[in-house]
């Protein structure tokens, strides 16, 4: 099923507002879209590209932040990964980590599978459950104005912080950065540990 126009927020806006003012915050991209969006917003050295494991990326981040507490760690996704990785988030509640922030690019469809309707269009709620599992904060962001509040509270509130940021279903160019998982691996170590790490 084809997707139709839909409202709600530009994906590669909200995720380039996102790494704005990243700072040395540490970035995972769950598989598909969140990674694209994530490369066109500008390639960096600390960004931990996914390109398989569907159902990690808040887990990878979770370890993250956990391994490295002084550095924030932000995890962008989509709702299909998300849903997938469900009981990731139980973990991370219980696991607290004050450093990780989910933020979930949410437009509603299975972007990597034809984009046919996903459960979060047919009102199921992530922010809802990731609450109920205990996160410090979760919101879902419909507006421009709910974006900036919530990254504010990336970058002030202790977390966990999860937000389900709603977007349009339209499509963006795609934006491939390198797709060798050992490449990217190595460089992001470099980048956090230094070149010793490799040794």
């Amino acid at each position: 099923m084809a997707a139709k126009k839909s409202a709600g927020l530009d994906r590669r806006k909200v995720v380039a507002a996102l790494l704005a003012e990243r700072g040395d915050a540490l970035v995972v991209t769950g598989l598909g879209s969140p990674t694209y969006d994530t490369f066109a917003a500008g390639d960096h050295d600390l960004n931990f590209y996914l390109w398989g494991g569907m159902g990690g990326a808040a887990m990878v981040g979770l370890g993250l932040a956990l391994a490295q507490p002084k550095r924030r760690v932000l995890v962008i996704t989509g709702d299909g990964e998300m849903l997938m990785g469900l009981g990731s988030l139980a973990t991370i509640a219980v696991e607290a980590p004050k450093n990780l922030a989910i933020a979930v690019i949410d437009n509603g469809h299975y972007g990597e599978t034809g984009m046919q309707r996903a459960h979060t269009g047919r009102g199921v709620d992530i922010a809802g459950m990731a609450k109920a599992a205990g996160f410090k904060s979760a919101k879902t962001v419909n507006t421009a104005s709910d974006l900036k509040e919530w990254i504010a509270a990336f970058h002030r509130k202790p977390g966990p912080v999860f937000g389900d940021i709603k977007v349009s279903a339209e499509p963006a160019p795609m934006a491939l950065p390198v797709r060798d998982g050992t490449a990217i691996k190595y460089r992001f170590r470099t980048a956090l540990l230094g070149a010793d790490a490799q040794k």
